[in-house]
């Protein structure tokens, strides 16, 4: 049994220290039950906030015209992986931009740390300036890194803006794609309530599966993001494999969930929920639909002119953990996503003024 395993560990210790005599007490077997009910008092202790896991990429966000992105051969709209000279090369082309630590994942958990909820985020960067201001930002915003170091230089995406607020991403992963199962434990997991990760790493089905295994085993609900339809079609396999064996929360986009189930918006909801316990498709201006077994909602939203769009999905689930965290109801938490979506597209990236936090923080109180 597992606190065996735990009894052993203190045998071992008191053996080392010489501590003979408690050694002896400990044999008793009566005794074994001290350590039986200090493993059940750990692990009934209340979990709380969200873990994330994603791609740890700097977001280097920047204005452009379409005449841009068809010289630098990027679709509009589109992700595009680049390498390190390619994306340098689309840089030289720029001299206005911002810089902050993004990617889906630690967009979301970054905005949830912002309204007071323990958060922290898993990923690799590279030994390198970028990856240490990747940290320092996480930290800023009362994120606990659990970042590991890899071999590459630390990612970075350049969101390359169009007047109409489309963007078109043009991403470098470097050392983020080297996160692997070994980088995670069952210790980083256990404390929170939710683990929340970005789809786009179902593309390493070692990790995912290790990071289900490590949730189901701690306890911990699973939130993804599906992130991209591209990614969806090409991993549609492995996604059914493991979201049979369960999720909390499920979001996608109209693209992302007609991918997996082939149908659209409400039909595809209905298909997604025999995944998931609750099941998000966001719609853009449109709204969101909002499933938990029978209870279906319709989420509208006051339309605004976008500037930059990029975030708005990574926030909107911010938005809805926190509702839930809280003990909201289904129909706040998606209003207090449609309210962080609804800001951050009205600005360039995805992080608020101090002053926007505050009247935030007002709303969902």
């Amino acid at each position: 049994m597992i606190y065996e395993s735990l009894l052993q560990i203190t045998l071992k210790y008191l053996v080392l220290n010489k501590h003979h005599n408690l050694k002896k007490s400990f044999d008793r077997k009566d005794n074994k039950k001290f350590l039986a009910d200090a493993l059940t008092e750990r692990m009934e202790m209340k979990k709380t906030g969200i873990l994330g896991m994603g791609n740890a990429l700097t977001d280097i966000l920047t204005k452009v015209d379409d005449k841009f992105l068809l010289e630098h051969g990027l679709p509009k709209g589109t992700m595009q992986l680049v390498s390190f000279d390619k994306q340098d090369e689309i840089l030289k082309g720029i001299s206005d931009y911002a810089v902050s630590a993004g990617g889906c994942a630690a967009n979301t958990i970054t905005a949830v740390a912002n309204l007071a909820v323990e958060t922290g985020f898993i990923g690799k960067i590279g030994n390198d300036r970028t990856g240490n201001e990747f940290k320092s930002d996480l930290e800023k915003h009362g994120v606990k890194s659990f970042l590991k170091i890899g071999r590459n230089p630390s990612g970075s995406c350049v969101s390359l803006i169009t007047p109409d607020g489309e963007r078109t991403f043009g991403t470098y992963l470097g050392s983020a794609i080297e996160l692997t199962r070994d980088d995670l434990s069952e210790e980083t997991f256990s404390p929170y309530e939710y683990f929340h990760i970005e789809g786009y790493l179902v593309q390493n089905h070692d990790l995912v599966r290790k990071a289900w295994e490590l949730s189901k085993k701690t306890g911990t609900k699973i939130s993804i993001d599906l992130a991209s339809p591209n990614v969806v079609e090409d991993n549609k396999e492995f996604l059914e494999e493991v979201l049979k064996s369960g999720a909390g929360i499920i979001f996608a986009n109209e693209e992302e969930a007609k991918a997996f189930t082939g149908k659209d918006s409400n039909l595809a909801a209905d298909e997604l929920s025999r995944y998931a316990d609750i099941v998000v498709v966001k719609l853009g201006s449109k709204g969101s639909i909002v499933k938990r077994g029978s209870e279906v909602l319709k989420i509208e939203i006051i339309p605004v002119k976008p500037v930059d769009t990029t975030g708005a999905g990574d926030l909107f689930a911010s938005g809805f953990l926190f509702g839930l965290i809280k003990g909201r109801t289904l129909k706040e938490s998606a209003d207090f996503g449609s309210l962080l979506a609804r800001e951050v597209v009205q600005i360039m990236g995805t992080k608020f003024s101090e002053e926007t936090w505050e009247k935030i923080k007002k709303t969902v109180k």
